[in-house]
């Protein structure tokens, strides 16, 4: 029914090497590397976020970035933002709260998969704290 494979396969070989040639990374690399990602994404909305709306909440988030993305990058710092991209429009902090919302989920999904408790944390607190403002104000009590 099916015509039997006469050739050997490409992906198996490339121009005479084999595959062991290649340097390939671990799932535990890969990993890291994404959650690294993540974490510094965070870190540049989180820097935006400051030039917008400082706060010591925002400071301390982007200092305890920092310490994660150098750890899981092998003492590499990430590069920040200056925060002059950030954009005064009135709804600007509600955007970026969003986003930070959802990269801080990413890097959650990232941290657990790959047990890395303090990374997992964080994540989660920056979700509850970019929910927290992305919540409406309580109404006043009558009086």
């Amino acid at each position: 029914m099916y015509e039997p494979i006469r050739t050997k396969s490409v992906h198996n070989t490339m121009a005479g090497t084999t595959s062991s040639d290649f340097p390939h990374r671990s799932r535990e690399e890969e990993l890291d590397i994404q959650l690294a990602g993540h974490l510094a994404a965070l870190l540049a909305v989180t820097d935006e976020l400051r030039a917008l709306t400082p706060s010591a909440d925002l400071d301390t988030a982007a200092e305890r970035l920092i310490q994660q993305v150098t750890r899981l990058r092998d003492g590499r710092r990430p590069a920040r933002s200056s925060g002059a991209a950030a954009v005064h429009e009135p709804d600007a902090a509600a955007a970026l709260h969003r986003r930070a919302h959802a990269l801080a989920g990413r890097a959650l999904v990232v941290a657990a998969s790959r047990a890395d408790t303090g990374a997992a944390i964080l994540a989660a607190e920056r979700m509850d704290a970019h929910s927290a403002a992305l919540a409406p104000a309580p109404a006043p009590a009558p009086a």
